[in-house]
């Protein structure tokens, strides 16, 4: 057993390269992990700086110096920031109370009305006990979600106080990491060996599917979600920035998302309409936007198509996701891409093709 694992470390871990690159991504693991809640805010300025990379680049690209590249590219985020905070915050947190105050009760009401004619209906398959509890649990459930959304109290001042603080730091940090990128890149690669091909060929890949995979899924939220706000405004759709929002934002999670989000469309497009011809045109424009999504968008960004099995995609959301919370499942498909890309090239010595026993062991 001792000569197996022998040998197995030996073909494996005989690289210099390989230890450093794992012990780096051992550390980093274990930061994020371990400390997460505390450096949210940089690693937020990190991920935002790294989107606005490739905006830099473009306008560097076009003549433009690094500086005033720099400058207007930040300046764009601000707005976007601004039109984020005080345009479609409040709009959809206004839409959301509403939500919860009126529609959502009078869905339960609707449903509870439906379930106290099933016992008359189907009197052998149905019972009035059964029907009852139901009809308890669920406006108890709606009760206790509705108080706990509205009640504001003096403890939630210092999850604000956190919040503002937030909003203070990731404008701040993202401009130092745009502004000082080289120089932190330098300090961090001057830990490494000067000599790193198996290192820099892993990073050049991650780099790769990285942005190539960030900055594409922040423009498919955008425009799924701008999209399903202007279908759902066309129609009359109660609370269209919400679901805008939602629809928008589910794109993060593969598969899932879309299937998740379509239940709260089709319950307040039926809730407002019925059935009828406007609950089934909501439904196809809706249908024809992820369809167009699926099939025109994704492949248009992402032009680096990300080969995982959708068995490994799912998989690595639930893994990262339940790890990390919502940045897990934003970057489940790059990090997975990543554990791939560090299998697929990490250096291996392999023994002679002629199988002459372990002798290999001792030329290495």
């Amino acid at each position: 057993m001792f000569k197996l694992a022998q040998q197995w470390y030996t073909r494996y871990f005989s690289n210099q390269e390989a230890i450093i690159l794992l012990l780096s991504l051992v550390i980093g693991f274990t930061v994020v992990l371990t400390m997460g809640v505390p450096l949210a805010p940089v690693l937020t300025a990190i991920v935002l700086a790294y989107l606005l990379q490739g905006l830099v680049n473009l306008l560097m690209g076009k003549g433009v110096p690094r500086m005033p590249a720099i400058i207007t590219s930040y300046t764009f985020f601000l707005g976007m920031l601004s039109a984020f905070l005080f345009v479609l915050v409040p709009l959809t947190w206004g839409q959301l109370i509403r939500l919860i105050k009126e529609q959502i009760p009078e869905m339960i009401n609707q449903a509870n009305q439906l379930l106290i004619k099933l016992p008359e209906q189907y009197p052998g398959f149905v019972s009035k006990e059964w029907v009852d509890e139901i009809t308890a649990l669920t406006t108890s459930a709606v009760t206790s979600m509705v108080e706990t959304i509205l009640t504001f109290s003096f403890a939630n001042i210092p999850n604000l106080m956190a919040i503002l603080i937030f909003l203070v730091l990731v404008p701040l940090l993202v401009f130092f990491f745009l502004k000082d990128k080289d120089v932190m890149i330098g300090w961090l690669t001057g830990f490494l060996p000067e000599e790193r091909p198996f290192i820099a060929r892993v990073t050049e890949e991650m780099d790769e599917q990285i942005s190539n995979y960030v900055r594409g899924k922040a423009i498919e939220i955008i425009v799924v979600g701008i999209a399903t706000y202007i279908g759902l405004v066309v129609f009359g759709v109660k609370y269209s920035a919400l679901l805008g929002l939602l629809v928008g934002l589910s794109v993060v999670i593969p598969y899932i998302g879309a299937a998740v989000v379509t239940v709260p469309v089709a319950m307040v497009a039926y809730f407002q309409f019925g059935w009828g011809g406007d609950f089934l045109w909501v439904m196809v424009v809706y249908s024809i936007i992820q369809g167009l999504d699926g099939n025109l968008l994704v492949p248009l960004l992402f032009s680096e198509a990300v080969n995982l099995h959708p068995v490994a995609i799912i998989t690595a959301v639930l893994l990262f996701g339940g790890l990390w919370g919502v940045w897990g499942v934003f970057f489940a498909i790059p990090l997975a891409t990543l554990v791939k890309a560090v299998i697929s090239a990490w250096p291996r010595l392999d023994p002679p093709a002629d199988g002459a026993g372990t002798d290999w062991l001792e030329e290495g």
